[in-house]
């Protein structure tokens, strides 16, 4: 790329019946202000341009990391989710488990009161049983001891 220096010190060889060096030098003059006010804002803009890539990398690479944050965070999610459903399912299970312990040793407990009942119901028949017998042999006593005495 030629720059402003380059037009500004460019020299032309003198020929006969060239053009006139005042007028030629006049205009490049012209024409080395004009190149170098574009130049320097090519300079501008690429100075502008490359900043603004940067910029953009740099907002590229904050899209790429947000991206895998929101990735994570919906893959943690959705580990959180299955955890607490196994923890909830444990629960429920152990609740279930105890539950059913609890039925279990109440059902054993109305068994074994039933057989107390039973065997206490058995041994009153027992006792009135043996108490009838007792009586009736006191009184058959009494009655053999009543009429021996009348004799």
């Amino acid at each position: 790329m030629i720059t402003p220096l380059d037009i500004q010190n460019k020299e032309f060889t003198k020929a006969i019946r060239g053009y006139k060096e005042i007028e030629v030098d006049d205009f490049l003059d012209k024409v080395i202000d004009s190149y170098e006010k574009i130049y320097n804002e090519n300079m501008e803009y690429k100075e502008k341009i490359r900043l603004l890539e940067e910029q953009l990398e740099k907002y590229n690479s904050l899209e790429r990391t947000l991206k895998d944050t929101l990735v994570v965070a919906q893959s943690t999610a959705e580990e959180v989710a299955i955890n607490a459903n196994k923890k909830a399912e444990l629960i429920i299970n152990e609740a279930e488990s105890k539950a059913r312990k609890i039925i279990e040793d109440a059902n054993n407990e109305v068994l074994s009161v039933r057989k107390e009942y039973e065997e206490a119901k058995k041994d009153f028949q027992i006792f009135k049983t043996r108490f009838k017998t007792l009586l009736e042999s006191q009184l058959e006593l009494v009655e053999s001891s009543f009429m021996e005495s009348q004799i």
